[in-house]
Parts: C-alpha cells; structure tokens; sequence
C-alpha cells in the first residue's frame, strides 16, 4: 500500500514529454530494467535491461547497473534524446537505481 502511494506521488512530478522523456527504472530481485518513455504520445523510446549486457564474472549488481545506464544513454543518443527526467519510481536513490543514474550521465545524457 505504502508503495503504491509513493510511486504514485512520484509520477505526478515526473512527466516526460518530447523535448525531455523520462527515465523510468524497473528493479526486480534478478535483473534491472530501464527506458526512456514519452508520454505525450505514451511511446517507449528507448528501453534496455540487463539480459542486453555481456555476462561479467565478478561484477557487481551496481557495477551492472552503470554499464546498463551507460548502454541507455548510448541508444538514446542515436534516437537525438540528451537531456530525460529521472523517474525512480517509489525506489530509494541508492544502490542500482543511482548506478543507473551515474551510468546514464556518464554516458552523456542530461538530467
């Protein structure tokens, strides 16, 4: 209940629009997801999860994290997406949602 309040405050902070989608980020207990959504047309831009990465040995789920962020920004800037407003969702900012964070600006996007 707690969660659905907080994402729900959340999204009605953050909207995307053409000149600046959204990054929205999905974390399950296995893998990490993310896209870059417009939602004036309620179309996915960009999206990419960790099944898109090379399989690390060793690595870190934050380390995945960064190299997905890094992958995102890198797709986004081929569609001409350079600057995104960061939708969390109702997840803290720590841990795979701030690699994903570092990884995106890393690679080049604005937020």
């Amino acid at each position: 209940m707690k969660n659905k309040k907080l994402k729900k405050q959340v999204r009605a902070k953050v909207v995307g629009t053409k000149i600046r989608p959204r990054l929205s980020v999905f974390r399950s207990n296995r893998y990490i997801y993310a896209q870059i959504i417009n939602d004036e047309d309620g179309k996915s831009v960009v999206g990419v999860s960790e099944k898109h990465l090379e399989k690390k040995t060793g690595a870190s789920k934050i380390d995945k994290a960064e190299a997905l962020g890094e992958l995102l920004a890198k797709k986004a800037i081929e569609k001409k997406v350079k600057k995104i407003a960061f939708d969390r969702r109702d997840y803290a900012y720590h841990g795979r949602v701030a690699g994903i964070a570092k990884g995106a600006r890393k690679g080049g996007l604005e937020f």
